[in-house]
């Protein structure tokens, strides 16, 4: 085992890609086809994994997990959807440490579906094996990680890099960002942004026995040592500041992503001061944002209102949300002609006939990432939205070129979290200085730009 880590570390060379022309329309050469490990196989991995299964140039082989349990569910159920499409398979490897699985020099591609303090160094890990990855949202649990990835993205970037939120690959979010980038709406006068609350709750008591088959420690990884208890997993990932900001970047990242990329469109990167309140919880083990009420502001002057839902919904001194009132997760343009509000289900307009409007071929359009041509429902997989979104990132994996995400923007989206969080925490605005990637005007946050990491995991470069 030493040995193959060893090998890991020192010697991997990128893959090679070789174009094909038709991706899950037909038969791929199989010296063409991309082979794709997943570390992570929890519910999110195995919804979203599920969506390779009929795109003929790629192929599951492998998949990583702490628990045995898991993985071991996840490479029946790989194997089952592949035998049910006519696809037969030798086996899915399965390994307990994600460093063997980047050590398989025949894995060309890594889909990183961990709770989220894991996000950043497996990523690095993955991006120095000289592998394609796909990292899901958000990325990581400090703006110094975040500014790792960002550098190791750019030292090693040999494959395209692939981020999490799948709403980019929808036709309907990117048509509405079209319609504000091409002034449908007139000039943009406000932004406001939703998203779900994190939870109060949680006990750290009773201390429970690590189950057979559980690398505990492993899984603990960067962050700090605490006893194994029920409510550490499953919903709790989500709420539990050790592993995660909570729903303030979880949830947030997918509406605050529509958001960038309409900044990256607009001759904009992430807003330069951040200020305003939240609540957190006074017992339990969640300690996460349950409200936040921020302003968050451009060097320009333009002003984000970002919100919790339940906070969004109860204001009855903002604008009209064409999605209505009932709706906790959105990213709402406020313009002199019309507004435009995307969720993560749909898009609304005001006046309504704005999300009929065609984009001309002269003006403004965003990269578009493909669809299924074809219905693939009914063989216990899901062809839609997320389906589109990882087979944006197997295409660019054959034409060399880099899809809907790429390293800068998510890292700016997940930057935007991390310092509304930041100022929250403090109670004190927080400026960022763009320049010098840092913050200004708030010691305290500035020296909570990192997090203490465990040996030998804080080794970020």
């Amino acid at each position: 085992m030493d040995t193959t880590r060893r090998r890991f570390i020192g010697s991997l060379a990128a893959p090679a890609f070789i174009p094909a022309g038709s991706l899950g329309r037909g038969t791929t050469p199989p010296n063409s086809r991309i082979n794709i490990g997943i570390i992570g196989t929890g519910n999110r991995a195995m919804f979203e994994g599920k969506h390779f299964v009929p795109i003929d140039a790629c192929e599951v082989v492998a998949v990583c997990d702490v628990q045995e349990t898991r993985r071991v569910e996840g490479k029946a159920t790989f194997e089952k959807l592949y035998a049910e499409r006519g696809k037969a398979r030798n086996g899915i490897r399965m390994y307990n440490d994600f460093r063997e699985l980047l050590a398989q020099r025949d894995i060309d591609a890594v889909y990183i579906v961990t709770p989220d303090h894991w996000h950043v160094p497996i990523l690095i890990q993955t991006l120095k094996a000289g592998k394609s990855v796909h990292c899901e949202k958000p990325l990581g649990v400090s703006i110094e990680q975040d500014l790792a990835a960002l550098r190791a993205a750019r030292k090693y970037r040999s494959t395209p890099f692939f981020y999490g939120p799948e709403r980019r690959s929808t036709p309907d979010a990117r048509h509405a960002l079209e319609l504000v980038l091409n002034g449908r709406i007139g000039d943009v006068k406000e932004i406001y942004v939703a998203a779900p609350p994190s939870k109060a709750g949680g006990s750290a008591s009773p201390v429970l026995p690590v189950p057979k088959g559980w690398d505990y420690d492993m899984w603990l990884g960067p962050a700090p040592e605490a006893p194994f208890c029920a409510d550490r997993f499953g919903e709790g990932i989500f709420h539990i500041y050790d592993y995660c900001l909570g729903f303030i970047s979880n949830w947030g990242t997918h509406p605050l992503d529509q958001l960038q990329w309409w900044a990256d469109n607009s001759g904009l990167t992430i807003p330069v001061t951040y200020e305003g309140t939240a609540a957190f919880p006074e017992s339990g083990l969640y300690n996460c944002a349950t409200a936040w009420d921020l302003r968050c502001t451009y060097a320009n002057g333009l002003v984000v209102r970002y919100m919790d839902g339940t906070t969004f919904n109860r204001r009855t001194d903002l604008p009209p949300n064409p999605l209505g009132r009932r709706n906790n997760n959105v990213t709402m343009f406020v313009g002199t002609k019309g507004t435009v509000a995307i969720a993560y289900e749909r898009v609304a307009t005001e006046p309504a006939s704005l999300k009929d409007e065609v984009i001309g071929p002269e003006e403004k359009h965003l990269m578009q990432s493909p669809i299924h041509t074809e219905r693939i429902t009914g063989k216990g997989v899901w062809d839609y939205p997320a389906a589109a979104h990882q087979l944006a990132w197997i295409e660019s994996m054959q034409s060399h070129k880099q899809g809907v995400h790429t390293i800068e923007t998510a890292v700016r989206t997940d930057l935007f979290c991390q310092l509304c969080d930041l100022c929250t925490r403090t109670g004190k605005p927080v400026r960022w200085d763009e320049k010098e990637q840092t913050i200004i005007g708030n010691d305290e946050a500035r020296k909570r730009m990192s997090r203490p990491m465990r040996a030998p995991w804080n080794k970020l470069a």
